[in-house]
């Protein structure tokens, strides 16, 4: 089931496709940046809420949108300075953002996949109800090298999960790195502070940054740091500590190395609400998860119905390959090449107690 969600800047009009299941758990995605717009998950009472940040509009997504729900690439999170080598060539993109004054290109660009139309299929698949979404980043766009066929499937499982599947196809080497922007707030979106959520992540190292965000290029133990929750607590417990790390994002914006003992799916965080009892279990094939707790967020606009979201109304965990992984060596390369597809998948399993 789909409906239009507005007129693009280039004119082709959005939609929105809703998948759902038959215990009312239910998505609802753009083929604009392939979006989650809405996603209702129930609590301890079967009640649903709306647990992702957002707007009401395709206007407000293309007019200010902070990466609200949707896909970041070729490259999501940051390449500091904007360059990279690549086979004895040095490639330069856009920068887009610079914290602590330091530029960087983010989440592909100026123009990167969170702001394109994708060509949308709804599909059924034994998994659930789906929607396929595919695109061509054509040679030289942003910078990056080569044609880049990418496809996107989102699924509504049976047992309320939203499984996300990447897949991507090259003619010619170029760095990718795909990843979803959602806020989460399990208590529902608007409805106030993240902060008392209690959140466990399996990683027993980051990687800690610079005044830019930028990875430092090695990985750090969480031990004894504000950064580690390998046990579960409320984000609220720490995030003001007087650790450098802290002070220099305003809070969590790091990457965590998930722990592993082989490929495939790994649990990489788990969240729960204390008062409503959602909770939300992550598992990815990728290396490391982004922890980003809203600190950009600053009152200065309204989301869906009105809600003005503020400092940490929400927080995001995204799957992914190290930030700046093409400057740095040491970290899980993120070159693709020719005859190589990349493929990652990311379940986002809910639930409630």
């Amino acid at each position: 089931m789909s409906h239009s969600f507005g007129k693009t800047p280039d004119g082709p009009t959005a939609q929105l496709f809703t998948l759902q299941n038959d215990r009312g758990f239910r998505a609802e995605i753009s083929d604009y940046g392939g979006t989650i717009v809405r996603l209702f998950a129930p609590d301890r009472r079967g009640r649903l809420a709306d647990v992702v940040l957002g707007f009401d509009s395709l206007e407000e997504y293309v007019a200010r949108s902070p990466y609200f729900g949707c896909i970041v690439g070729r490259v999501g999170n940051r390449i500091a300075g904007g360059k990279f080598p690549l086979d004895g060539r040095e490639h330069t993109l856009a920068c887009n953002n610079s914290p602590g004054g330091l530029p960087c290109s983010l989440h592909g660009g100026l123009h990167g996949f969170d702001k394109l139309l994708w060509a949308a299929t709804p599909l059924t698949l034994p998994a659930g109800s789906a929607l396929r979404l595919d695109y061509r980043s054509a040679d030289g766009e942003e910078g990056y090298p080569g044609n880049l066929d990418v496809t996107v499937t989102y699924t509504v499982t049976a047992d309320d999960a939203l499984r996300i599947e990447y897949t991507a196809t090259t003619d010619r080497a170029t760095p990718v790195n795909l990843t979803n922007h959602s806020y989460f707030n399990l208590a529902g979106a608007g409805s106030g502070s993240a902060l008392d959520h209690i959140v466990t992540l399996h990683a027993r190292t980051y990687t800690p940054v610079n005044a830019g965000l930028i990875p430092l290029g090695h990985v750090a133990p969480v031990e004894g740091t504000p950064l580690d929750f390998t046990t579960p607590h409320a984000i609220a417990k720490r995030i003001g500590s007087a650790h450098e790390q802290l002070r220099l994002a305003g809070g969590y914006d790091h990457n965590f190395v998930i722990n592993r003992r082989g490929p495939g799916l790994a649990h990489a965080a788990t969240v729960e609400d204390p008062v409503s009892g959602r909770w939300l279990e992550i598992h990815t094939t990728e290396p490391g998860v982004q922890f980003y707790t809203g600190n950009f967020l600053d009152g200065s606009f309204a989301g869906k119905d009105g809600h003005v979201y503020q400092r940490r109304d929400g927080f995001c965990l995204e799957t992914q390959h190290f930030p700046d992984s093409p400057n740095q060596p040491e970290f899980p390369s993120v070159i693709l090449r020719p005859g190589a597809p990349l493929r990652s998948t990311t379940i986002f399993q809910f639930g409630h107690s």
